[in-house]
């Protein structure tokens, strides 16, 4: 396991990883600051705690609201060929 230093809006939080997930923690808390960042631009400074709670929101309302991709009948006539090419190589 690793830890990194994650920071956000001026603070660094250790976090561990898998290894190997280093760069990808690494991205994924950039974009959290900067969600945070856009957040304090928009209404001004904060409590820590507060930031957090908005920030939660924010983005659960952002997860929430995200369009879930539609799978075509072409789609899954596709994947089910794919199976069954992969299960003929088994055999």
């Amino acid at each position: 396991m690793s830890v990194v230093s994650i920071p956000i809006v001026n603070k660094n939080y250790p976090m561990g990883c898998e290894d190997g997930q280093e760069a990808r923690l690494i991205e994924l808390g950039k974009m959290v600051d900067a969600r945070a960042r856009e957040i304090l631009d928009k209404i001004g400074p904060l409590p820590e705690s507060s930031l957090l709670a908005t920030l939660c929101i924010v983005l659960a309302d952002e997860i929430h609201n995200k369009p879930t991709p539609s799978v075509t009948d072409a789609d899954l006539k596709e994947i089910l060929a794919r199976i069954k090419e992969i299960k003929n190589k088994i055999n």
